[in-house]
């Protein structure tokens, strides 16, 4: 039997997925990793702890007989490894999800301008994206930037790490704020702006072409053959756009983990969204994708249950809230536990259940979280449709796609008709999917795709119910800029505020 397998590098663990060629997962493999936080809104990892636990799963998976065509990767976007001249990590890697870099934000937008930052890398600087990293360490660890010989996103560590070589891909590098949309490359006019060497930047190399093979240490380790193609790989969102089939204009998906995607594919290079979305390269050669975040979605039912119902279970809360009519009964929920992404970019915005009374039960608050999270995505499809995008279908995938009840709310809130995986294995599947057709088993991507994705039930908008949502969304879109002023007034007595 021949496989191939693909890797997911994400923030607590990394899953391994060994696949054949009909795109069966024939055995998966899990290692978990921990988050340190030496100081409030850091988010760092020790990199090597990913070379562990990914060297860890994939001699898991070599236990099964027959031979191994290629490996390729998805990763946690955004995150900063920094090397020193040895080759050596030179420090924990800042994630995604680091917070610290509000000021080198400001400092971007205000010496290159937010319009040439639109024109040119389509994006507005946020504490996510990697510059703002690059800038916090040239300030406050000047010796270390000054020795730094390259940086990397996570996945590119890892593959580093099992290869020797240094490359990165277009969908990764998009979301460094570094990379020139149109062009694809390393925007030398942004680096000389901000003082970063181009050597810094590793090579860029399309998503399935092959960027090394397994060195003997790690076939030693792992149990797999030297010299196995490895595949360059993409970041996670354009991996799990290629997981559920987003590969032609116009096809959407929804992701509801604990965060929540909403993801478009794109043609254009050029389309301008005005900094409302996100606009990234596609891991499919010459393709793009937009993309809208929701930052507290599955986190908010998740906080709910472990604050309102410890101990039970999820279904349990899907239940109770599974025959509460549209508009929870007059409750709304706006999901801003975390600050808000799209299409508020604001970090200071909270949370807020707007019209409780005594009537309503626990089911109608489960219902109207479930609500809040659902509109707060369908603002970034109705961004997409604003440039006249016809979104007419959406493929659910995270753990709003485990609930038939959540799905059926999903089109009816999103006016689509939304449509589940048979077998859901997002990133990773991308990332076998790429190694696949790097292997040479498919023409193209969009080949593998048709044979590897397995599209499971249908859910149709009912009419009644989607004429109802359109009013409580009406109302829903009205919470924000009639609180945002309230938030700001409660931040400095919130935890880790300033004093009051």
């Amino acid at each position: 039997m021949e496989y191939v397998i693909g890797v997911d590098l994400g923030t607590s663990a990394v899953k391994c997925l060994l696949l054949d060629r009909a795109g069966n997962v024939v055995k998966e493999a899990e290692r978990s990793f921990s988050v340190m936080r030496p100081a409030p809104g850091y988010s760092e990892q020790d990199p090597d702890d990913w070379v562990r636990g990914t060297v860890q799963a994939l001699k898991e998976l070599s236990t099964v007989e027959g031979d191994v065509k290629g490996i390729s990767f998805s990763g946690q976007m955004h995150g900063l490894v920094l090397l020193d001249g040895k080759g050596d990590v030179a420090r924990p890697a800042i994630l995604w999800n680091d917070t610290r870099t509000t000021n080198q934000c400001r400092f971007i937008e205000e010496t290159a301008g937010l319009h040439e930052l639109l024109r040119v890398v389509k994006n507005r600087p946020l504490e996510g994206f990697t510059l703002p990293k690059l800038l916090w360490v040239k300030e406050n660890e000047p010796q270390l930037f000054e020795h730094a010989s390259v940086f990397m996103l996570p996945k590119d560590y890892v593959r580093y790490r099992l290869t020797g070589e240094i490359a990165t891909d277009p969908s990764d590098a998009a979301g460094t704020l570094l990379l020139e949309s149109r062009t694809g490359e390393w925007s030398k006019n942004l680096l000389d702006l901000f003082g970063i060497p181009v050597a810094l930047c590793p090579p860029i190399l399309p998503s399935d072409e092959k960027a090394g093979n397994l060195n003997a240490e790690t076939a030693e380790e792992t149990g797999l053959i030297e010299g196995t193609p490895v595949f360059t790989g993409g970041a996670d969102n354009a991996c799990g756009a290629i997981g559920a089939g987003i590969l032609t204009p116009g096809d959407t998906m929804c992701s509801i983990g604990t965060s929540g995607v909403i993801v478009s594919y794109e043609e254009d290079a050029d389309v301008d969204y005005e900094g409302a979305l996100h606009h990234f390269h596609h891991a499919v050669p010459g393709g793009y994708y937009a993309m809208g975040v929701t930052l507290s979605a599955g986190h908010s039912l998740s906080w709910f249950r472990d604050t309102f119902a410890a101990g039970e279970s999820f279904d349990h809360l899907l239940q109770e809230a599974a025959t509460v009519p549209p508009g929870a009964n007059g409750l709304l929920f706006t999901p801003y536990l975390s600050g808000e992404r799209t299409p508020h970019a604001d970090a200071l915005i909270r949370g807020s259940f707007i019209g409780m009374d005594a009537s309503q039960t626990r089911g109608d608050f489960v219902k109207a979280v479930m609500e809040g999270i659902t509109f707060s995505l369908k603002e970034s499809v109705e961004i997409l449709r604003s440039k006249e995008k016809t979104i007419d279908t959406i493929v659910s995938i995270g753990g709003g796609a485990k609930s038939d009840a959540w799905l059926q709310l999903q089109a009816d809130i999103f006016g689509a008709e939304v449509v589940s995986l048979v077998t859901e294995q997002g990133p990773g599947l991308g990332a076998g999917i790429l190694a696949a057709t790097g292997s040479g088993w498919f023409s193209s991507i969009e080949e593998a795709a048709e044979t590897f994705i397995r599209y499971g039930k249908r859910y149709s908008p009912g009419a009644e119910a989607a004429a109802a949502y359109e009013k409580v969304y009406t109302i829903y879109k009205q919470v924000y800029p009639n609180t945002r002023l309230i938030n700001e007034q409660l931040y400095p007595f919130r935890k880790g505020g300033n004093d009051a």
